[in-house]
């Protein structure tokens, strides 16, 4: 029998997001003649509602946009910068490793990642306004219907985010999210139940002072945040607490327009986030993929695990020595990212030589990512994340500020070491594919250390085996983000032994989708195609 004709009008605007009611209040907007900008801070601040331990107007972010009216890409980088007060010796005494991840110091006493010395200026509010005030369409205020309506009138937890609340840290060397919601009364009674355990998948989160936040930024804009009560409130709270954060540190946040990265694969042009954010990882390990001819070895066999994984490790290698904040460090793009230095490294794998990437002693998953295409081809791809969360929650604001000192190396001297107005180096890297002019794909993950590995095999399964978005999504994926080479449970074991006879150290992976939560769409030929990772509860929806 023939295939059923497709019986509903193909969309005009898609948007894809990890968490449902993040999804349907982007989708209302672009329904209700919003653009892809207005869908993706509408989107966003739900997400910062529902997924309260991975997002929200207490963190950082950034978005990467192509402008079909100048056909342009731009990235508004909202990076959260130390606090003013801040200085590169000050944690010095307390080091103790990294975190077995790579991503992430442990400290005595865990002051960079848990109450209000971990806290780094918030951005993220900022850099929608900016981003909406360019390139939005619809009234600032009418963004945060859906974010509203979910703080006023509950939320229910579901899997992944009682994951996050509940999951076991200390392997990593970081502190259990369950202890951080014990820290602040506020942050007790949102999400934890009375026994004190975090509360479980089917539980209702209601947050009236969100909801009531929400409505002042709303109405005022984000100064409201910045310069207005919430920052003096913001402030105060640091101030009682020993906090860094003070009224002109708020005050002082601009995010920042800047050009990406352009790097070119398989005939195509990635558009990247520059430093201190992800793409230049992301550029490296693919650069040097294009020196090897992939389909031939065979998808996932273990000739091309291996050659994947040491490029991943070369990448990670030059990212932890050059890249961080570029107005504090030089980061060397035209080595990284140039002909030389890729044929090289392919060079050093094709003759078996093994790259080091061992650790001193999991980057935190607390991120999240959005997609949107508009039917007059504006496409935003943003990631924001809390970094870790801080476990501070501002008497009566409603909302969780990040925990991204975590991120700052505290011995002095090195790329990421700790200095004032200093932006950390993130693994984010929301990316759009161009064929010439044309943007074809747009891709994000939430995910810490494993972003770029995660967004490099979807790129790799897309443009050099052909899968369409949702099977490049699919497909597992392996991580070598330090000594020992991570495989999720579907590669093939005979992959596992052949690796493991070669040398390698290798980890399988309980879970049946692992390293990072890619989503993204495809929009070859002007058809729309969403992809959403089966890691989180969200789905990829069209408007038509």
């Amino acid at each position: 029998m023939p295939r059923p004709a497709r019986r509903i009008p193909a969309p005009r605007a898609m948007i894809v997001a990890p968490q449902p009611e993040a999804v349907e209040a982007g989708t209302a907007v672009l329904a209700a003649g919003g653009n892809a900008m207005d869908a993706v801070v509408a989107c966003a601040l739900t997400q910062g509602v529902v997924d309260p331990m991975m997002c929200g107007i207490g963190g950082l972010g950034v978005i990467t946009l192509h402008d079909p009216r100048t056909g342009t890409q731009v990235v508004f980088d909202g990076l959260s910068p130390c606090p003013a007060g801040a200085h590169a010796d000050m944690w010095s005494n307390l080091f103790e490793r990294e975190c077995a991840d790579g991503y992430g110091f442990v400290l005595r006493g865990a002051v960079n990642e848990m109450g209000r010395t971990a806290v780094t200026v918030p951005s993220i509010l900022r850099t929608f306004a900016d981003a909406h005030a360019a390139h939005g369409r619809m009234p600032w205020s009418s963004l945060f219907e859906g974010a509203i309506a979910c703080s006023r009138d509950g939320w229910m937890v579901r899997p992944h985010v009682h994951t996050m609340m509940a999951m076991d840290e200390t392997a990593y060397g970081r502190v259990n999210t369950s202890e951080k919601l014990k820290l602040t009364e506020d942050g007790a009674r949102l999400y934890l139940r009375a026994d004190g355990t975090p509360k479980r998948p089917g539980d209702r989160v209601v947050n009236p002072e969100l909801a009531a936040t929400l409505a002042t930024i709303a109405r005022d804009g984000a100064d409201a945040f910045y310069t207005g009560e919430i920052a003096r409130r913001i402030a105060a709270d640091m101030a009682a607490h020993g906090g860094l954060i003070t009224e002109a540190d708020l005050a002082a946040v601009r995010s920042r327009r800047v050009a990406p990265l352009r790097v070119p694969y398989r005939g195509r042009t990635l558009v990247l986030p520059p430093p201190p954010a992800g793409g230049v990882f992301v550029g490296e390990v693919l650069r040097i993929l294009e020196h090897s001819d992939l389909p031939p070895m065979g998808h996932n066999s273990a000739a091309m695990v291996a050659v994947l994984a040491e490029a991943m490790k070369i990448a990670g290698i030059d990212n932890d020595t050059h890249v961080g904040d570029p107005d504090f460090v030089p980061v060397p793009l035209d080595l990284l990212l140039g002909d030389a230095h890729a044929a090289a490294a392919a060079a050093r794998i094709r003759a078996g030589e093994r790259a080091d990437l061992t650790r001193v002693g999991g980057e935190p998953k607390g991120t999240t990512t959005i997609s949107c295409v508009d039917a007059d081809g504006l496409v935003v791809s943003v990631t924001h994340t809390l970094g870790v969360p801080s476990g501070v929650v501002v008497p009566g604001l409603g909302f969780m500020l990040n925990g991204a000192m975590n991120w700052y190396d505290p011995r002095p001297g090195r790329a990421t070491s700790i200095a004032p107005g200093k932006r950390r180096y993130s693994s984010m890297s929301p990316l759009i594919v161009m064929e010439g002019a044309t943007p074809v794909a747009t891709l994000g993950a939430p995910g810490g250390a494993w972003i770029g590995v995660a967004l490099a095999q979807v790129l790799v399964n897309l443009l050099d085996f052909g899968m369409g978005l949702q099977e490049a999504v699919l497909a597992p994926r392996v991580s070598a983000t330090s000594a020992t080479l991570d495989i999720s449970l579907r590669v093939p074991r005979a992959t596992e032994a052949a690796l493991a006879a070669q040398g390698y150290a290798v980890k399988r992976v309980p879970t049946t989708y692992a390293f990072a939560g890619v989503h993204g769409i495809a929009m070859w030929d002007g058809v729309l195609e969403g992809a959403a990772d089966p890691q989180r509860d969200g789905y990829a929806a069209g408007v038509a």
